[in-house]
């Protein structure tokens, strides 16, 4: 079975994914045996068969010995599992273009799905201050390509969680500033997302050390992705997820009201503003 060439790789993923539950249920195995035999949760079978999780390379042979399907497997894991993002961030970017509902906290960044592609700019640029600007263009509009998942009215739903740390550091400056806050903003006056700040007041809080998504899923468990420094851990782990979910919650629990924080963070775009009309607010 093959797909046509123009398949990219998250909808190759998912037919690859509808592929495997017809095989396991020839083999009349249920999610939680065939996990089993692979030393995995029936639930990341269940995440592989809805395409929300990839089939890694070594895991690609064992299941076609498993379900007797030839090379099928190893064959169609290397273009399903390609990826225009950084690895260890690909498997929650492609997670989360499949989520009915996400749920974030970002200690010192505006959420990717929120920023703006100056902001993006001066992120990466950051990161890479020898990239040439041809690898910064394709990572801001890898960027971009990722916030279109909002084009939608309805889903998914996104709620995040800023701290102010986030609104208060100068990313590419006063201009950069006022138009990515703006932004936010914006969304949130349509109604798009929610929003929550937690304020500098709070002290410490519950996810200080690194960032925090959860994934929600039509026809999937959900997901929960920790990143720190670079580093990312995607998991479906029943006692991780039970922790995440605490942390999200006790984080929105110390965060100011969605009324409040719409009212700080277009507050701080203003000052942004006038900082950069070399008017500075008193």
């Amino acid at each position: 079975m093959t797909g046509p060439k123009d398949l990219d790789p998250t909808a190759r993923r998912v037919m690859i994914g509808e592929e495997l539950r017809h095989a396991r249920e020839r083999a009349d195995l249920t999610q939680q045996a065939l996990g089993e035999r692979l030393f995995v949760s029936g639930s990341y079978i269940g995440q592989m068969e809805a395409g929300t999780r990839r089939i890694l390379p070594d895991m690609a042979p064992r299941l076609d010995e498993t379900l007797g399907m030839g090379t099928f497997f190893v064959r169609h894991c290397v273009k399903a599992n390609a990826s225009k993002h950084p690895e260890h961030f690909a498997e929650a970017a492609e997670a989360e273009a499949l989520a009915v509902e996400i749920r974030q906290y970002e200690s010192l960044l505006i959420p990717g799905l929120l920023q703006t592609p100056a902001y993006a700019r001066a992120v990466f640029l950051a990161y890479r201050p020898t990239a040439p600007e041809e690898d910064i263009g394709n990572l801001v509009a890898t960027r971009m390509e990722r916030a279109h998942l909002l084009d939608d009215p309805a889903k998914p739903l996104l709620w995040a969680v800023i701290d102010e740390a986030a609104l208060r550091r100068p990313v590419g400056g006063a201009a950069v500033m006022a138009e990515a806050l703006r932004h936010v903003a914006d969304l949130a006056r349509k109604r798009r997302i929610i929003v929550q700040v937690v304020p500098f007041a709070v002290g410490a809080h519950a996810s200080m050390d690194g960032s925090l998504k959860l994934m929600y899923f039509e026809d999937a468990p959900p997901l929960s992705f920790f990143e720190t420094s670079g580093i990312g851990q995607l998991t479906d782990d029943p006692a991780t997820a039970a922790r995440h979910h605490l942390s999200y919650d006790l984080l929105r629990s110390d965060a100011l009201t969605p009324k409040q924080s719409l009212a700080l963070i277009s507050s701080v775009a203003e000052d942004y503003a006038h900082e950069d009309h070399g008017n500075p607010r008193t």
